[in-house]
């Protein structure tokens, strides 16, 4: 197998709560998942913010970040993403330097628009929002203000400041299904990253509109893109297919209304897709990356050359946490990352 020493993999972790586990345990994983990345050689670690569910245990990223750089000592840390209609912009950053003054030179604020829970939810968390486009645009550029400590007169920021004060800042990525985002990302001087672990279609397009039409900013001199997706590598073929099918009937169910706990090997095993879900598997499948390490590098490979991107975040779901780690591991060694043996704490015990 040929190396691909420009692809960097990084990873989206969503602190899944397995059939069986508790949310605490989703957490640990999470920070074990990170530990791991960490020596393995990935590039970021984000972490995602849901809401009203008890499938996924990551509410408030900021608060998790927080505890990730203290377990690990390189990779980088970031949000994928804060929905951030749910909050004020200066909060947003005040959370962000913090946590930049803390891991300098390791902090992402990935930003999103999605309620990242259903409407009702997201008005218990901001019940002014109104999901308006200018409302979403004035608060990013507000962000970059608060960041940059902008002292623009007649505005609130020749009064208003950001703390803590500090020398560098985090880095700023929109995130987006549909590529709007894009087009924010670009106007603004921002990375962007296209989540094809929702929406399959349209990835490349809008990725490269992000790129005819990105104006430089004073954090980002030129375009910087990466794509999200679902990977699931196994040993053998047999294994990751298993993986696969438990993930689909997942994304199905989703689909579907039904919010139950993650298939279990042996559901997988046992399910039979029906008519009507045969239909809709071709646009899951197109949400999935998974085969041997052999065969998920030529995915992988093949989708970032026509993404045109350097960079891919991989999400990774499976009902035993093992299978999960497995899964890193194999990609790891499959693009060749650099490992270190850097650590900085203990690694954190399960219960």
């Amino acid at each position: 197998m040929s190396p691909t020493p420009t692809l960097r993999l990084s990873v989206l972790d969503q602190s899944p709560v397995r059939p069986g586990a508790t949310a605490r345990q989703a957490l640990q994983e999470t920070t074990q998942l990170a530990q791991l990345t960490d020596r393995l050689g990935y590039t970021r670690f984000w972490v995602s913010e849901h809401h009203n569910t008890t499938t996924l245990a990551g509410p408030t990223p900021e608060v998790l970040l927080a505890h990730l750089g203290a377990h690990t000592s390189r990779i980088r840390l970031g949000s994928g993403g804060v929905m951030l209609p749910h909050y004020s912009a200066l909060k947003v950053a005040e959370n962000f330097k913090m946590l930049e003054a803390l891991h300098p030179g390791r902090i992402d604020l990935g930003i999103g628009r999605a309620p990242g829970a259903d409407r009702l939810t997201a008005y218990a968390l901001n019940p002014s929002n109104q999901f308006k486009e200018e409302d979403f645009i004035e608060q990013l550029v507000d962000l970059q203000a608060y960041l940059r400590d902008d002292r623009t007169p007649e505005t609130i920021h020749e009064r208003v400041l950001a703390i803590p004060q500090i020398d560098t800042q985090p880095e700023l990525w929109l995130l987006s299904s549909s590529g709007q985002s894009g087009d924010f990302a670009a106007r603004l001087g921002m990375g962007f990253t296209f989540a094809q672990f929702i929406n399959p279609n349209g990835g490349p397009a809008a990725v490269r509109a992000y790129r005819q039409q990105f104006r430089p900013s004073p954090e980002l001199a030129a375009p910087a893109a990466s794509v999200a997706l679902f990977v699931l590598c196994a040993d053998t073929e047999e294994k990751a297919n298993a993986l696969a099918k438990a993930m689909l009937m997942q994304l199905l169910r989703f689909e579907q209304g039904v919010r139950g706990p993650y298939p279990t090997a042996a559901e997988a095993a046992a399910y039979q897709f029906g008519p009507l879900e045969l239909t809709r598997l071709r646009y899951h499948q197109a949400r999935v990356v998974s085969g041997t390490p052999a065969q998920v590098h030529a995915q992988l490979t093949e989708l970032a050359a026509a993404y045109e991107v350097e960079e891919l975040l991989l999400t990774s779901i499976t009902a035993d946490f093992a299978d999960r780690l497995r899964s890193y591991e194999l990609l790891a060694e499959a693009f060749e990352l650099t490992p270190t043996s850097q650590t900085v704490a203990e690694t954190v015990e399960m219960d």
